[in-house]
């Protein structure tokens, strides 16, 4: 069972607000914006309430309002005063702070405001290279640090993932118009961590090739039935944990040994576990990539 973090230290703080802690301490002493609780050995703690505070006060900051200024608003109207600016306002860093906060109130409305106000601005495929990586990437390290709780990490992927899924409705009603590749997107067994390859499912697609999406946790052997319709196929993976460094040879030689039956299959590769193939020699028919970039740029 998850439990969701109820206190949060300066460092807390720091980690999701881009605020120094020297700054924080500052607006305590100076403004009073902030009231922590102090532990038996007097260092600062954090509420819940206290965060979300932070996190609305630095969208207000950096929009230009002065801290002096800021202080002397009434608390209760500044969460108002932030959603009218998110509503009117669909800047890069205030749209991921408005995703940050979305995601500690497990707030789907304000999720959806601040898309759709991005939306108004920036296509898709810009909004997730410009938004959502950037804070899928903070999101990863405050789960790390423990900052974040994992139900508050699965809250905001799950909204991003939903995003994609519509996204690339829109261009599946359309018949593909490129015919030298068929893609095949899927995950190897066990692995589950899919936003990455959902995205580039719609990157795949948007870009007129058909693609024949597999998802999470695809035993090798069920591969197969996908060669026996299409030639051209290259199938895509995202290595994040799966397979281990233990394993991964052992992986692209089992590959290898299946693919050959069949007419010149090609394997694209990405994601963490990569790394532990970049000095080995690969068969001709693998191709490493370091990001979603690369592999856009490749289609």
């Amino acid at each position: 069972m998850n439990n969701i973090k109820k206190r949060f230290s300066i460092r807390d703080l720091e980690n999701l607000s881009g605020i120094k802690a020297h700054t924080i301490r500052i607006w305590e002493k100076r403004y009073e914006l902030l009231s922590p609780e102090r532990t038996s050995t007097n260092i600062r703690t954090y509420s819940l309430s206290s965060l979300q505070k932070l996190l609305n006060i630095t969208l207000l900051y950096n929009h230009g309002h002065k801290i002096s200024k800021i202080a002397k608003i009434p608390e209760q109207n500044i969460p108002d005063m932030v959603r009218e600016m998110v509503a009117s306002n669909s800047v890069k860093s205030h749209s991921i702070n408005a995703f940050k906060l979305s995601m500690l109130h497990f707030d789907q409305a304000l999720f959806m405001k601040t898309f759709n106000e991005l939306s108004k601005e920036k296509s898709f495929h810009e909004i997730f290279k410009d938004v959502f990586i950037p804070l899928l990437n903070e999101m990863g390290v405050l789960w790390q640090t423990d900052t974040i709780s994992p139900a508050h990490e699965h809250f905001i992927t799950n909204l991003v993932k939903q995003k994609i899924v519509v996204n690339t409705e829109a261009f599946q009603t359309l018949e593909p118009q490129r015919n030298d590749k068929v893609f095949v997107p899927y995950l190897p067994d066990n692995e589950i961590h899919e936003i990455g390859l959902l995205y580039l499912n719609y990157e795949i697609i948007r870009r007129g090739y058909r693609s024949i999406y597999l998802g999470q946790s695809v035993p090798m052997d069920n591969l197969n039935e996908v060669l026996k319709y299409f030639n051209g196929v290259h199938f895509l993976s995202y290595f994040t944990v799966v397979p281990t460094k233990d394993y991964i040879e052992k992986y692209i030689e089992d590959f290898q040994a299946f693919a050959s039956k069949f007419e010149n299959p090609k394997l694209w590769l990405l994601g963490h576990q990569v790394q532990y193939l970049k000095n080995k020699q690969l068969p001709e028919f693998v191709s490493t990539f370091t990001s979603i970039d690369e592999v856009v740029n490749q289609l």
